[in-house]
């Protein structure tokens, strides 16, 4: 048996110039003689589809026209404003008193960072093979690398050793004993300095 193909994805305008094909080509056919729905139905429903299409369309005309204007409107808004502020502050002479009696605020000074932030959500996972634990951070901003340290359970003031040195957020910890607890902690480096140690992590090797 054959399959209609409606092809009911396509867009409203051929949606509707199919539809009224088919009631024209339907009505008092002979092989049709009782169509369900009722052919009134679907021209009903065709005639509510255009009408409400076009309105659609008249609508999102009239919203772009009025987004344009709105548009429009803050930009000149926003053009009016600078040059009101540089008025003010060719006024004031960097006086904030004088500025804030305009109603406006002052920019905060940049300051530049002192120290490196801890690397923070520092997370392990059991590697693809035995021995192996894999450690990702969150990047630390004007890092250059970052230093890995390990310990075993319990860790201490005194245990933490050396374990990699990398420069990306993330390291496979190798040749560990499976079955034993490790702890990890890392450190960024930068032009500031050395950062504090993040929060540890632990992990039982696999």
């Amino acid at each position: 048996m054959s399959r209609i193909k409606l092809n009911l994805r396509q867009a409203v305008p051929d949606k509707l110039q199919i539809g009224r094909q088919i009631v024209t080509a339907m009505t008092n056919n002979p092989n049709f003689a009782t169509p369900h729905p009722p052919l009134t139905d679907v021209a009903a429903s065709l005639a509510t589809l255009d009408e409400a299409y076009k309105a659609h369309q008249i609508a999102k005309t009239d919203a772009r026209t009025k987004a344009n204007v709105a548009d429009d409107a803050e930009i000149q808004f926003d053009s009016n404003m600078r040059k009101l502020a540089a008025y003010v502050e060719s006024i004031a002479d960097k006086d904030e008193t004088v500025i804030a009696s305009a109603g406006m605020q002052t920019k905060a000074s940049r300051t530049s960072p002192s120290t490196l932030p801890a690397p923070e959500a520092l997370s392990t996972a059991s590697g693809d093979h035995e021995g192996e634990s894999n450690l990702t951070w969150r990047k630390v901003d004007n890092s250059r690398s970052y230093i890995i340290q390990i310990s075993p359970d319990p860790p201490s003031a005194d245990s933490w050793g050396h374990a990699e040195t990398v420069t990306g957020s993330s390291k496979t910890i190798q040749n560990l004993t499976s079955g034993k607890k490790y702890w990890f902690r890392v450190a960024a480096i930068g032009s500031l300095g050395q950062s504090g140690w993040s929060e540890p992590a632990t992990r039982v090797a696999p």
